[in-house]
């Protein structure tokens, strides 16, 4: 025969009888037990505020404009960096890297390059018009022309101008990083007309 020992028992329920054993709310189910809940729910819970809070705030932030554009260069310029093609010998210090969109009909789209910051954009031409087997027939008075143009607006970029001061402009600057269109020109078209077709 098993002998147990009852004992009276006061909880906020009230008083019970209860077995030795059973002197614990959570053996003696009492309807006014509460479960202790886990530590981790309110700091998950509180995590969620916060990552929903960020989330809502970054449509607000983005930058729209040049900034943008000049940020999505530098990222676009260390992926350049790895892939570019140029000549070896310019120190690193004098290197201007672009993504080059090739003319049309072109075999490849496009093609990473890197020049000189001081060269003439004549002498870029000349450059990437080598770099990717094009035909320039600049030196030729009848023939299209081999132009470099401006990815935004399309304008083709003068002959005698360095791309130091295209880099340096305040309005519609080329980033080093950025994109640039190389495309054959008449002599009479100072732009392109499609930029969009390009990318």
């Amino acid at each position: 025969m098993v002998v147990q020992e009852y004992f009276a028992l006061n909880t906020e329920a009230g008083n019970l009888m209860v077995v030795l054993s059973h002197r614990h709310q959570s053996d003696h189910e009492c309807e006014k037990l509460e479960i202790p809940k886990p530590r981790m729910t309110a700091t998950q819970a509180l995590v969620k505020d916060i990552i929903n809070s960020k989330t809502g705030e970054t449509g607000n932030k983005r930058r729209k404009g040049a900034k943008n554009s000049e940020t999505a260069a530098k990222v676009a310029l260390m992926k350049l960096k790895l892939h570019a093609d140029g000549d070896k010998s310019l120190p690193q210090a004098e290197r201007i890297y672009f993504q080059v969109f090739l003319p049309k009909g072109s075999k490849d789209k496009s093609k990473p390059m890197f020049f000189c910051h001081r060269w003439s954009i004549g002498k870029a031409i000349d450059f990437a018009a080598s770099l990717a087997s094009l035909k320039n027939d600049n030196n030729k008075l009848t023939a299209k022309k081999l132009r470099l143009c401006h990815i935004s607006s399309g304008e083709a970029l003068p002959l005698d101008h360095t791309l130091e001061t295209w880099i340096a402009k305040e309005d519609c600057p080329l980033y080093n990083g950025g994109n640039i269109i190389l495309e054959y020109l008449n002599d009479d078209e100072q732009s392109l007309k499609n930029v969009d077709s390009y990318l």
